[in-house]
């Protein structure tokens, strides 16, 4: 078993399942979406990022591209919540949290075909 693998494919399934947690509830309501989630989200996918940063292969490339657009939009969400949240009222209002939660969910889609191209490359490659 190679333990760099386990650790790539453990922040790739963290960021997804974090990611997921994030989205799921009301799109419009606050109070089903976490900030922290949101933040511990980011994160997660950064070291993932920094993680893709040394495969040079074309699966590599694929992964590096999709978790550079999940990071994006994700950063871009958070961005939206404190800019929604700069009058200090503890959360945005309804077409903001849309907004938000739309973002987090093109980050989810990104992060689902990361996942995606791991197993089908976990599942072609030999032993």
């Amino acid at each position: 078993m190679n333990l760099e693998r386990v650790v790539f494919g453990f922040f790739i399934i963290l960021t997804l399942s974090l990611n997921y947690a994030f989205v799921a509830g009301g799109i419009e309501s606050p109070a089903h979406h976490n900030v922290w989630i949101l933040t511990l989200t980011i994160i997660v996918n950064l070291v993932a990022i920094g993680l893709k940063l040394g495969d040079r292969s074309q699966t590599g490339a694929l992964l590096l591209a999709s978790g550079l657009v999940a990071g994006l939009l994700l950063i871009t969400a958070r961005v939206v919540w404190i800019v929604a949240d700069a009058g200090g009222g503890g959360a945005p209002g309804p077409g903001d949290m849309a907004d938000i939660v739309s973002l987090a969910t093109g980050a989810l889609v990104a992060n689902i075909i990361a996942t995606a191209i791991l197993v089908g490359d976990t599942l072609l490659s030999r032993r």
